[in-house]
């Protein structure tokens, strides 16, 4: 099986625990890829919604994303940004970094990433509760990463409602159902 190269937009990255999720799971089942203009856009969203301190946590962030993933940042492509043509224009920087070395986009704005605009680039727009559901459906073996990331986050109690809140209501539900099922697997305990 070949491991899927994914794009993350910045909307993906803002979320802490969407993030941590993201690249927590990514080893050996999905390749996370970026540009610099997508991780200054996260940054300054950051910076603007809560200041300096937040900042420099967002610029920690990508300091360890870098460590982690030292081939995920992609170059930009601002000749081919000119050509794309999106309902948001300022998204085509996304697809145009992404085109050639990233087979998803992964984002919480499918509206801004018609999937006919995207195909023609040979990417496939997919949002982050469908991405992390199949994830979890395809391999239990998901299960004891996201079982840390969740005590990290202290959210061993409440892990369902969180992740509504983080707009993962349906990886969620399947996370109960795995949780529980895993439970009662003697077996598997």
């Amino acid at each position: 099986m070949n491991t899927p190269r994914v794009f993350l937009d910045a909307c993906v990255l803002f979320p802490p625990l969407v993030r941590t999720i993201l690249l927590g799971t990514a080893p050996d089942r999905f390749q996370p890829l970026w540009s610099q203009r997508v991780l200054d856009e996260w940054r300054i969203a950051i910076a603007r919604k809560s200041g300096p301190d937040a900042e420099r946590k967002v610029l920690e962030a990508i300091i360890a994303m870098t460590e982690a993933y030292p081939d995920a940042l992609l170059p930009p492509n601002p000749a081919l940004e000119t050509q794309i043509h999106l309902p948001d224009p300022a998204d085509a920087h996304v697809v145009a970094a992404a085109s050639g070395a990233a087979d998803i986009v992964l984002t919480f704005n499918l509206r801004d990433f018609p999937r006919s605009a995207l195909a023609a680039h040979a990417l496939t727009p997919r949002d982050p509760d469908g991405f992390l559901w199949e994830l979890l459906s395809e391999d239990a073996e998901i299960i004891p990463p996201l079982q840390k990331i969740f005590r990290d986050f202290d959210l061993q109690t409440d892990t369902r409602r969180a992740l509504k809140r983080a707009r993962l209501p349906r990886f969620g539900k399947a996370w109960d159902a795995a949780v529980t099922s895993d439970s009662q697997n003697p077996a598997k305990g």
